[in-house]
């Protein structure tokens, strides 16, 4: 049973459970209270040769001079600091063999990452971890300190303490108010999971359409057991009541906006900047937080409130410092847990390929020949191409089939009929070509409820049902459709995509979680 944090990743806030988030957040209490009462503190400090690398890809002033102090706090360790703008990073060299060779410099390495490229910290935690193995290294530690529009789980760490600082560290309820730019904000993408910490949550999302908290994040809450409730500006939040004593505002990132959303910059600003007529309208036991910088011109938390009692984002700030130090004691074998930590990896076992009876051995091509197939003596026939689908739509899933699987046979058919139950279906058939077994897994991640019936003889000899697979990898063709994604061609890490189905059928990108259908996740 391990009980230390050695070689664990932070990539996002579900990498640590709630039990760890809780030893986290319980540490920090500690921490801040020992250091207030002047006492030793060398028991949250690293003790070993560990070299902590601070790597800002993207440039950050507040997370990245946090970070540093907080590794500064740990004396003994060695801390490596790269400048966004003249690093190695962003002349081209690779990601992979950058942090492969900076691995092999210290006993144990644990690199704060900061890049605009989503799925960063995932992609290396699984590619340096290999080549520690191979070379008989200690696998390092990767932090994300905020990738692209995805997630930014360290801000989140001091977010969720904050919050049950403020509630006496009660966890049993949180009503909170997420206001800004939900689409682009990191931070609130990380709530969706950061705040199962609290048993019972309630969300109100306000923001303007345009700006609003992604389909898939708010499935996700639902699934978490949150009560959400949306509104498109502060103003309709007022009307409505029942407001929350928690607000968290974020700016606008107009940077990641298109010219579109744009023109409509002053309407979105006043749905989610707060007036001073809405004092009013508040409870006295409301406090405000910002994950910080504001915009120094359009803060959605103007300055006026910066005296008042609900400013809560200073204290928020501070408490950046204390979490991080936390973060590193664990990560670099200081503090240990009287559970088990050792990282959970969920075994996927799902039959997606499943062989189906044959009611009669002397039904072949012939019978199927009457509704339209090619007969052939020998090969195989895929049916139910796209059923129900519209006859352009069933075209282009069997060209998308023939050209991912490279089914080039001169002399095969295809064809599209109407079946008994009245709807349209597609069919290949390839004469003399049987699928091995790799291209009919292949074959279920491109289509998905497709028959696969081997003829031998003019007669079916086998017949499979395939179903989207629980995890869909290993193939070339594969790319995520966001190309701010670490796996997209367009990035230059020559990674190969990799998705897996959650339980609405959809599949996530397993670097950036984008959700796809199983027709985006093809670069055909």
């Amino acid at each position: 049973m391990k009980h230390d944090f050695l070689g664990r990743t932070l990539a996002v806030i579900n990498d640590l459970s709630i039990q760890e988030q809780l030893f986290l957040y319980e540490k920090t209490k500690q921490l801040k209270k020992k250091w207030l009462e002047k006492q030793d503190l060398s028991e949250f400090m690293i003790n070993k040769n560990v070299g902590i690398y601070i790597v800002f890809i993207e440039p950050s002033t507040r997370t990245k001079e946090s970070f540093i102090n907080a590794a500064k706090f740990h004396k003994k360790a060695k801390v490596t600091i790269f400048d966004s703008n003249h690093s190695s990073f962003n002349k081209k060299e690779s990601y992979l063999d950058t942090f492969n060779m900076l691995t092999g410099y210290s006993d144990y390495s644990i690199f704060v990452i900061r890049s605009k490229l989503e799925g960063t910290c995932r992609y290396l935690e699984q590619s340096v971890s290999k080549f520690a193995l191979r070379n008989g290294l200690p696998i390092p530690s990767f932090i994300n300190a905020g990738d692209g529009k995805h997630e930014h789980p360290t801000q989140e760490l001091l977010d969720e303490f904050t919050f049950l600082e403020q509630n006496n560290f009660d966890n049993s309820f949180i009503h909170i108010a997420l206001v800004g730019d939900l689409l682009h904000g990191r931070t609130v993408h990380s709530k969706v999971n950061g705040l199962k910490i609290f048993k019972n949550v309630k969300v109100d999302l306000i923001a303007p359409q345009e700006i609003s908290m992604p389909s898939h994040y708010i499935s996700q809450m639902k699934e978490n057991g949150f009560e959400v409730r949306i509104f498109e500006s502060i103003d309709s939040y007022l009307k409505y009541g029942d407001v929350a004593n928690i607000w968290y505002f974020t700016r606008l990132q107009l940077e990641r906006m298109g010219e579109d959303i744009l023109e409509k910059e002053h309407i979105l600003r006043k749905a989610v900047t707060f007036q001073k007529s809405y004092l009013e309208k508040i409870p006295d036991n409301i406090k405000f937080y910002h994950p910080l910088p504001r915009h120094k011109l359009y803060p959605t938390i103007p300055t006026f409130l910066d005296d008042l009692p609900l400013n809560g984002w200073e204290r928020q700030a501070i408490n950046g410092y204390w979490t991080r130090i936390i973060l590193l004691s664990m990560f670099g074998g200081a503090l240990k847990a009287d559970f088990d930590t050792s990282k959970s990896v969920k075994e996927i076992k799902e039959d997606f390929v499943v062989k189906a009876p044959i009611v009669d051995g002397t039904h072949g091509v012939q019978k199927e020949g009457k509704r339209g197939i090619k007969p052939i003596e020998n090969g195989t026939v895929i049916d139910h191409i796209a059923k129900g689908k519209t006859e352009e739509e069933i075209y282009h899933m069997i060209m998308k089939i023939r050209k991912i699987l490279k089914l080039y046979d001169v002399d095969s058919a295809d064809g599209i009929f109407k079946s008994k139950d009245g709807v349209f279906k597609g069919y290949i058939s390839l004469p003399d070509r049987y699928l091995t077994k790799k291209e009919i897994k292949k074959l279920s991640a491109i289509s998905p409820n497709v028959t696969v019936n081997i003829i031998k003889n003019a007669r079916v000899t086998e017949k499979y049902r395939i179903t989207l697979p629980p995890r869909v990898y290993g193939f070339e063709e594969l790319r995520c459709k966001n190309e701010n994604c670490i796996s997209h061609p367009n990035n230059g890490e020559g990674i190969k995509g990799s998705f897996i189905k959650n339980k609405e059928g959809k599949l996530v990108c397993e670097f950036c979680e984008t959700p796809h259908t199983f027709e985006e996740i093809w670069n055909v």
